[in-house]
């Protein structure tokens, strides 16, 4: 369109009349018209930008030469595989001190109360709570060695991070145990693993194990840590199981009464044997090293450094089982970074209660979770659609 015919389209009549209208309009009207603009303009100026992706989309992943059809991601300099994102960190004791010293000793792991604020203990706080439990083991006579391994059947609580840092300080494996396997899968892997102590949360689930024991199941169980308190009928049962009942407080008093130098793995030693529930027959262990966990942190790292950059200002949510690999991939990311995890209440519908309060920056989900939330959500607004 050419400069006087673009001159000739605004004064079109049609334009004219528009103009007319517009002046007998109210002046509220007027102001509320340019209040929309004004917040539609603010809005696409301030809109969330879109995370650009790390990598080509249409191209993920290369071929390696010479590897008959292997792959490796185009982020990658090199075809060998990525072993650790930082110098200091080839173990999970590591990326742990590394948090500290980032942390600047600031908060680390916090809890809450139903309808109370989160309470906060510092880096230091867990590294000094962490070497008492290792040393409380090693006065019990465990090994510091890779194939010693310690019983864990507890929910994700602050507790759970200190005594698995317990035992990475002094070399030993963590054998994590959870309610869903069943106690038939349970009492498999503690025979498997040759547990002979087992930190429990709540007398319940010492009660299950004493069960087990007191049927001649898990004869090896000779110790349990129970992590909350417990009455005197829980003690005298398991002294008649030949079982020691301690509590996780006299276990710190122990250690901290015989502390030891903490004796650190290397890359190559197992941290974790990790249990799945056995689609087929028995239970079956991954025998995961320090190495696995932190080529797997160093690669959630080198994907998100342009868009998440975990730092001391980040707080996680842990929710999310700690038996599964998922969630201690995610928190080992938090910790050696400098990161606040607040944990959960332990009730499942509280989440909401607790997002609300920790308010965190990293929300580790998975689908069934968020389609809960799009259900609930969409089930309350269709109710006050109702309503009105």
């Amino acid at each position: 369109m050419q400069a006087h015919e673009l001159f000739r389209y605004f004064r079109m009549p049609e334009l004219a009349d528009f103009r007319q209208y517009v002046r007998t309009l109210p002046t509220n009207t007027l102001m509320g018209f340019g209040a929309f603009a004004a917040l539609t303009t603010f809005w696409y100026a301030t809109r969330p930008k879109a995370l650009k992706p790390p990598c080509d989309l249409s191209m993920q992943s290369v071929e390696v030469p010479g590897s008959d059809g292997a792959r490796r991601s185009p982020l990658l300099d090199s075809d060998e595989p990525l072993e650790y994102f930082y110098e200091d960190v080839r173990t999970l004791y590591e990326g742990f001190q590394r948090g500290i010293q980032i942390s600047n000793n600031g908060p680390c792991l916090g809890s809450r109360k139903p309808d109370q604020p989160y309470e906060w203990i510092s880096y230091k706080q867990v590294a000094e709570i962490a070497e008492c439990v290792g040393s409380a083991l090693l006065q019990k006579g465990f090994k510091p060695s890779s194939d010693q391994f310690i019983g864990i059947f507890a929910q994700n609580r602050p507790e759970w991070v200190m005594i698995e840092q317990g035992c990475f300080a002094y070399s030993m494996v963590v054998v994590p145990l959870y309610d869903t396997l069943g106690m038939e899968a349970i009492t498999y892997i503690v025979n498997k693993a040759e547990l002979s102590l087992v930190f429990v949360d709540k007398p319940e689930k010492a009660n299950l194990l004493l069960d087990s024991v007191e049927n001649k199941l898990t004869p090896g169980i000779k110790t349990i840590v129970l992590m909350d308190s417990y009455g005197i009928d829980l003690l005298e049962r398991g002294k008649r199981c030949g079982v020691e009942i301690i509590s996780m407080k006299a276990l710190e008093d122990l250690g901290r009464a015989n502390r030891q130098r903490p004796k650190p793995p290397a890359p190559e030693d197992l941290a974790v044997i990790c249990f799945t529930s056995g689609t087929t027959g028995n239970p079956k262990g991954a025998l995961i090293t320090h190495g696995n966990i932190v080529s797997d942190c160093s690669a959630f790292v080198k994907v998100t450094e342009n868009t998440v950059n975990p730092s001391p200002d980040d707080t996680l949510i842990s929710f999310l089982p700690l038996a599964h690999m998922f969630e201690r991939v995610v928190e080992c990311v938090m910790l050696c970074h400098g990161a606040k995890i607040g944990f959960f209440q332990g009730d499942i519908r509280l989440l909401m209660d607790d997002l609300k309060t920790l308010q965190p920056t990293i929300f580790p989900v998975v689908p069934r979770l968020l389609n809960r939330m799009f259900d609930r959500v969409s089930s309350k607004e269709r109710r006050v659609g109702t309503e009105h």
